[in-house]
Parts: structure tokens; sequence; C-alpha cells
């Protein structure tokens, strides 16, 4: 099998489904809103495949797996190699801990909806700093693989480019804005799996949603902890994986549903402080506080 994984078969099932949705939306005569919705939710998926293709590529044979680096550079709307410096190389090895370009706490300790929607934009921008540098270092290192991040960014530019000399609605309809959904609600799930968590705990320091419905839907990218603790782990393994660990996790940080999650904390929480989310980080801080103050 060329496949890395058996499991994957579900990723290329998810590629070309993408694919032909996009053929099926541009061709259409007129507008259909279901179809829209259902290109946005794929631009989500798209992100979480470039998360797992970047911590396992999906293929055995490297000219398949670049050809995918392609493919999701053109879907995701940023190219895939970025996915190395800021989130492999920054943000697993410092996990929201100071040094990390994506912490949640560096816009403030509160977690509410105005932080939510902002983190974001801001993390993006953080973020560029760790592209640019590795775009150096690749040059001089590995100018193949320089080429290859070079490449991707060509490639968006032609996708882009012919696309909305094509027809610019379209472009905007089934390409940018997918793309951009995709790449916002991967930040937002960065959010609320690493807020009001503890970075500095062993088990504590990622948020996990359990339910089946976002890990069915999302390659089981809810299981977070398990994640950040075996990086290379597969994704359909993750499941049985977080089970063998869940005991010493603060029940607070497995939540069952994500919709359910943001209900919770930005509706109900923003009147009722039961509802949000209970702040590890904020309590270890207090208590070392206290300790240095004896």
């Amino acid at each position: 099998m060329v496949l890395r994984h058996p499991a994957d078969r579900r990723t290329l099932f998810y590629m070309v489904f993408a694919t032909t949705l996009l053929i099926v939306n541009w061709n259409l005569s007129t507008f259909s809103w279901p179809l829209f919705l259902i290109a946005c939710f794929m631009g989500v998926t798209v992100s979480v495949m470039a998360h797992n293709h970047n911590h396992l590529p999906m293929w055995k044979n490297k000219t398949l797996n670049q050809i995918t680096d392609y493919w999701i550079t053109l879907f995701y709307g940023f190219p895939v190699f970025a996915w190395i410096p800021t989130h492999n190389a920054n943000h697993h090895k410092f996990t929201n801990k100071p040094g990390d370009k994506t912490a949640t706490w560096k816009l403030g300790e509160r977690n509410t909806l105005g932080h939510l929607l902002v983190y974001p934009a801001f993390s993006a921008y953080w973020q560029q700093e760790s592209v640019g540098d590795y775009l150096k270092a690749q040059r001089t290192r590995n100018p193949r693989r320089y080429w290859h991040c070079i490449g991707q960014y060509a490639a968006l530019v032609v996708w882009y480019g012919g696309a909305l000399l094509l027809d610019w609605q379209k472009a905007f309809l089934y390409i940018i804005i997918p793309g951009q959904v995709g790449l916002f609600t991967v930040l937002v799930f960065n959010f609320v799996q690493h807020v009001h968590a503890d970075e500095h705990s062993e088990w504590n320091h990622s948020r996990n949603v359990v339910g089946p419905v976002l890990n069915t839907l999302l390659f089981n990218n809810g299981y977070h902890t398990i994640h950040h603790l075996k990086p290379h782990l597969h994704w359909s393994e993750t499941p049985a994986a977080h089970k063998e660990i869940e005991h010493h996790i603060d029940p607070s940080l497995n939540e069952q549903s994500f919709f359910g999650m943001l209900f919770k904390w930005y509706v109900l929480g923003a009147f009722l402080p039961q509802y949000r989310s209970k702040d590890l980080r904020g309590a270890r801080m207090a208590q070392e506080s206290a300790l240095a103050a004896k």
C-alpha cells in the first residue's frame, strides 16, 4: 500500500471530495448556500489534514507527499511548509509557555469571545517571523527544500491569480473564502485547546474535545493532550492513547462537545461565572505568588 496508514483512505476521500466540490460549485449557474457552506467546512478539514500531513506525511512515496503539499497549499490558502517552523519547531517545543509564538495568554489572561475572535489575526502575525527565519535557514542549508517551499508560494499565486481572472466572484466564494475559514478555524482550535490550561503541568497543558461528532468529522482532532505527548502518533490511534492517560487529566479539560463548550463559555459564561472555563494557569500562578510571598 502506498499510503502510510490505512486510515488515510479517509484523508484521500476528503481530498477527492473537496476537489470535486470545487469543480461542481464553479460550474453551477446559480449560487447554492448549502454547497457553499459545505465548501467552507471542507476548508476546515483541509486545515486539519495540513496539520496531520505535516506531522506524519500520508504517503510512503516522497513525490506523492510533495504533490500533496501542493494540493493542501492550494486548498488551504497558505504554503503548507509553514507548519514546520510555526507548529513543529515552536508550538510543540514550548506548548503555550514563554517562547511559543502562538501562546494564548499573550492577549491577556481572560477567556472571552473577544479574545477568541481576535486571537487568530494576532497569532498569524506573530508566526510570520518563524516562517521567514525558516526560509532563510533552508536557503543556505537545504536549497532543494527551500525551492520546494518557494514553489508553494508560486503555486498559490498562480492558483489565486488564475481563478480571479477567470471569475473573481467564484474565486472568492469557492477558493479564497473556504481557505480563510480553514485558516481562521485552526487558530480558534489552538486557542480553545490551550486557554486557561496549565502549560507547566505534565498532564494539564491542553484541552480535549472527546465527543464523537468533532472527532469523526475532523480526524480525531479533539484529542490534544496525547497529541502533544506523542506528536508523531497517527491521528487514528489517538482515541485509544487518550484513554490510557485520561485519568491523569483534570476533568475540566475534557469537553464532550466543541460547540457546547463555546456556548457554555461565551454565552452562558458571559452572565454566569460558573460556566466560564476553569483557569488552571491562573490558579498555578496564584499559588506560586503565595509561596513566594511567604
